[in-house]
C-alpha cells in the first residue's frame, strides 16, 4: 500500500495540482456562494477526479468516458435537456411584448464579433465553434462544436457552461460601466398583456416551422426546446411538465456536469490554446452584454417611454440567470423597481434567438 501511494504522489504533477484548485474553486462558488450548484458542484468534483494519478474514471471503459460517449458525443444530453428548459420557459411577456424580442436578437452580437476575432487565431470551422459561446447556452454550444467537428470541443464546453454559471459575477460590472445611474433608476410598469392558450400553444409550433425554414441546422435544438414548452402549454401534460423542468433537467444537468469535468485533464486543459478560448469565451459574454445594453440606449434616442437599459444585458441566453441578474441590480437602485417580468422576457427570446444564431453558423460552415 505505501508503495501504491508512493507512486500516486510521485506520479503527481504541479498542473494536476492547479487544476484541484480549479475545482475546489467551483465546489466553493456551488456551496458558499450558491452559485448554480446543480452544475458546478458536479463540474468542480469531476475536475479533482479525473486528476488524480491513475484515475480509473476516464480512458478506456472509464465510467465518465462512456458517460461522454453516451450523452454528448451523440448529442443526447443537450437535447434532453432542451426539453427540460423549454417546460420551464414561459412565453406569455414576450408575446404580449413581442418588441422584446429585438433585444434577444440585439444581444447576440458577441457571437459573430468574437468568431471573427478567433478566426485570427484559429481555422474557421473553429473559430465558429468558439464564437458559440457567446449564445450563452450550453447546448447550443456543444451541438455546434460537435457538427462542426471542431478539434477543441472540451475547451467549447467547459468554458460555455463555466460562464454561465458565473452570469452574476461577468454582466454587473459591464452593465454599470455601460449605463448612468439615472438610467439604472428607470422604471418599466409591467402590463400584461392577454395572451390566449391557443396562442401559446401555437407559438412553439409556428417557432419551429419558421425556424426550420430559415435556419434548417437549427430545427433539432429549436424543435426539443419547443417541445418542451409545448408540454408546458397544452395543459393536459402537467405532470410531465413539472417532471422535464425539475427532476428531468437537474439530473441531466448534473450529469453534463460530470462528463464536461472529464475535458478537464490537466495536459488537456492547461495549454495556450484552451486558455485563448476561455479568454475568447469570457469576450464574447462580455460583448454580448455591451450589445443588448447599446441597443437598449439606442432605441431610447427615439422612444417617449424610455427603456431601462440593464434588460437589454439579459438578452444572452443564459435563463434564468441573466434576467435575474438584471432585476437584483435594478432593485439594488431602487428597492421599489421590479424589472423581472421585462428582463425575463428578453431572457427568454435570447434564449430562441441563441439557438438560431447556433444554427445560422452551421447553415454557413457545415
Amino acid at each position: 500500500m505505501f508503495d501504491f501511494l508512493y507512486t500516486s504522489f510521485e506520479a503527481l504533477t504541479w498542473q494536476q495540482v492547479v487544476m484541484w484548485v480549479i475545482g475546489g474553486l467551483l465546489i466553493f462558488l456551488a456551496i458558499k456562494k450558491e452559485m448554480e450548484p446543480t452544475l458546478l458542484l458536479p463540474l468542480g468534483f469531476g475536475t479533482i477526479l479525473v486528476n488524480l494519478p491513475f484515475s480509473g474514471a476516464i480512458g478506456g471503459e472509464g465510467p465518465l468516458t462512456v458517460l461522454f460517449n453516451a450523452g454528448i458525443a451523440n448529442e443526447l444530453f443537450p437535447l434532453i435537456l432542451f426539453i427540460g428548459i423549454g417546460a420551464m420557459i414561459d412565453f406569455g411577456p414576450v408575446l404580449s411584448n413581442p418588441k422584446l424580442m429585438l433585444f434577444g436578437a440585439a444581444a447576440q452580437f458577441g457571437i459573430f464579433f468574437t468568431m471573427c476575432l478567433a478566426s485570427m487565431f484559429f481555422p474557421l470551422n473553429d473559430a465558429a465553434a468558439i464564437g458559440i459561446i457567446g449564445a450563452a447556452d450550453g447546448p447550443t454550444a456543444i451541438s455546434v462544436a460537435i457538427k462542426l467537428n471542431s478539434q477543441f470541443l472540451g475547451p467549447i464546453m467547459v468554458a460555455a457552461y463555466s460562464y454561465m454559471a458565473l452570469v452574476p459575477i461577468i454582466q454587473p460590472p459591464v452593465i454599470k460601466a455601460l449605463t448612468t445611474k439615472k438610467e439604472r433608476l428607470i422604471r418599466m410598469p409591467y402590463r400584461p398583456g392577454n395572451v390566449s392558450k391557443v396562442t401559446k400553444i401555437m407559438f412553439p409550433i409556428v417557432i419551429t416551422l419558421v425556424a426550420g425554414l430559415v435556419a434548417p441546422s437549427s430545427v433539432a435544438l429549436v424543435g426539443f426546446l419547443m417541445f418542451g414548452n409545448l408540454i408546458r402549454e397544452c395543459g393536459v401534460l402537467n405532470s410531465l411538465s413539472e417532471t422535464a423542468q425539475k427532476v428531468l433537467a437537474n439530473l441531466v444537468t448534473i450529469f453534463l456536469g460530470l462528463t464536461i469535468a472529464s475535458q478537464m485533464q490537466a495536459e488537456q486543459f492547461l495549454q495556450p490554446s484552451t486558455l485563448l478560448i476561455l479568454g475568447l469565451g469570457l469576450f464574447a459574454f462580455i460583448f454580448d452584454t455591451a450589445g443588448g445594453v447599446l441597443f437598449a440606449k439606442f432605441l431610447n434616442l427615439f422612444l417617449k417611454e424610455k427603456i431601462n437599459p440593464m434588460i437589454g444585458a439579459a438578452g444572452i441566453s443564459a435563463f434564468p440567470m441573466s434576467g435575474r441578474v438584471v432585476h437584483k441590480l435594478g432593485l439594488e437602485e431602487d428597492p421599489d423597481n421590479f424589472l423581472l417580468m421585462q428582463s425575463i422576457g428578453v431572457n427568454v427570446s435570447g434564449q430562441i434567438a441563441s439557438v438560431i444564431a447556433g444554427g445560422l453558423i452551421l447553415t454557413f460552415f457545415m
